[in-house]
């Protein structure tokens, strides 16, 4: 995908998280961030917005502590949630192409992509969080970007050394997109986890479903049951106990 697009992407689903947290309540509980209420997503959310633009912004070189969000309450917290949402996107728009900061996934991209990129699935996950709030089904991810996500996931954070995601023998977890196409055959084992694209051979569990679906279960959103497991459920059991990001 092209900076452009994960930059409407951004852009788009900060405005329908704030929408959705202000409609439920900022006290509303957040099933899917159990011990959650709508203000710590928002609070924690503006953070990251703040957090990840500072680094393109000031082109700062190595981490930095994660900032907490202040204790605002009310129309106070959701319009500084806003201002820092509505700055992010200004400043990855304005970042010029070759930009040089801090990242932390593997990556071919420009750091500025890497941002635009994190930051748009960051966003959109959080969404769904604050649309769970409302007690309703989730709102649609196209099946691209859902794809995107799906891959960033896979190959960027579980191919990092912190991944959890282990086995105590070699395991083969295979992730079907059935209307996009996409197959990642994820071997796990008491490494980290190694993900390559397409179909490689036998998998002890096979998960096929449209990429949006994938995206949701995949970060822990819904449940990675159902019709969609094939093989040996346990493991997909396993992939939602350990895979926590």
């Amino acid at each position: 995908m092209e900076i452009d697009a994960y930059l409407e992407v951004l852009e788009r689903e900060g405005g329908l998280l704030a929408e959705a947290a202000e409609r439920a309540g900022l006290d509303a509980p957040v099933p899917t961030c159990p011990g959650w209420r709508t203000s710590d997503l928002l609070r924690h959310t503006g953070a990251v917005h703040r957090w990840a633009g500072a680094y393109v912004a000031e082109g700062l070189l190595e981490p930095e502590p994660f900032p907490e969000g202040p204790e605002f309450t009310g129309a106070e917290l959701l319009a500084w949630y806003r201002e820092g949402h509505a700055e992010l996107v200004r400043i990855l728009a304005g970042a010029p192409a070759d930009a040089q900061c801090w990242t932390f996934l593997p990556t071919a991209t420009t750091p500025r992509g890497f941002w635009s990129r994190r930051q748009a699935h960051e966003t959109t996950v959080h969404r769904m969080d604050a649309e769970s709030a409302l007690g309703r089904r989730f709102g649609p991810v196209d099946p691209e970007f859902a794809e995107d996500g799906v891959d960033e996931l896979l190959t960027g954070f579980h191919a990092r050394a912190k991944s959890r995601a282990r086995t105590d023998r070699p395991r083969v977890l295979r992730i079907r997109a059935a209307d996009t196409g996409a197959v990642w055959t994820v071997h796990l084992s008491a490494e980290p986890p190694r993900t390559v694209r397409n179909d490689t051979g036998a998998a002890d569990c096979e998960v096929t479903a449209e990429a949006a679906w994938l995206y949701a279960a995949l970060w822990n959103r819904v449940p990675l049951t159902g019709p969609a497991v094939h093989g040996d459920a346990s493991l997909a059991h396993h992939w939602t106990q350990t895979a926590h990001i």
